[in-house]
């Protein structure tokens, strides 16, 4: 049975926001709010919690993960950006955006994408994402919570527990969350691209 953690979307509490943080270092699976609905997430080295939200999902390991970022400064140590690229993610983040760069070297290879070396990077505007990547003080690898038999995403925290609480450690309430995907913007290719439109206006990417 998984931790079920109401955290004030607001004000956080550091002491749930540590406790939630000390189980993703004790490579933990959580499942946790951002601006765009719930999540699953671990810590980018561990594999097993990959697997684990890959089974989850059922999704196979060429999945596309996202690195949940706290800021620009947390980006630029998980993907190479130049000044460009830095000026657009300086205006458009924290929102509802997801950026496709050019991974680094800290960023292992079973999560970029095997071909092109990318990775999703994206900054939440809630609260409570942030908190929690603040104090873990590296992204959170993540990929939206919609699972294989449903059409739609989970949006009740109580709804998710009752589903979810035998296959992850933590889930994490935030309160009742409709869905809003991200707009994807692929920011190596020419021009740049928006692969996906969602919240984020994707009008300043567009030729």
């Amino acid at each position: 049975m998984s931790s079920f953690i109401t955290i004030h979307p607001e004000n956080p509490q550091d002491r749930l926001i540590r406790q939630v943080v000390d189980i993703l270092q004790d490579q933990g699976v959580i499942i946790y709010p951002t601006d765009s609905g719930y999540a699953l997430g671990c810590m980018l080295d561990n594999k097993s919690g990959m697997e684990r939200i890959c089974r989850i999902r059922s999704v196979d390991k060429n999945h596309n993960f996202t690195l949940v970022c706290s800021d620009i400064a947390n980006i630029s140590q998980y993907a190479n950006v130049d000044n460009q690229q830095f000026r657009l993610l300086k205006k458009y983040t924290p929102g509802p955006y997801t950026f496709i760069l050019r991974a680094s070297k800290e960023v292992p290879r079973r999560v970029m994408n095997d071909k092109r070396k990318t990775i999703g990077i994206r900054v939440p505007n809630n609260r409570i994402c942030e908190s929690l990547v603040s104090a873990l003080g590296e992204p959170i690898m993540s990929t939206s919570l919609i699972l294989p038999e449903h059409e739609e995403f989970l949006h009740d925290p109580y709804e998710i527990q009752e589903i979810l609480s035998h296959a992850v450690d933590a889930v994490v309430d935030g309160g009742y969350l409709p869905e809003k995907p991200t707009t994807v913007v692929d920011l190596m290719a020419e021009g740049y691209e928006v692969t996906r439109v969602g919240e984020g206006d994707p009008a300043p990417f567009m030729n």
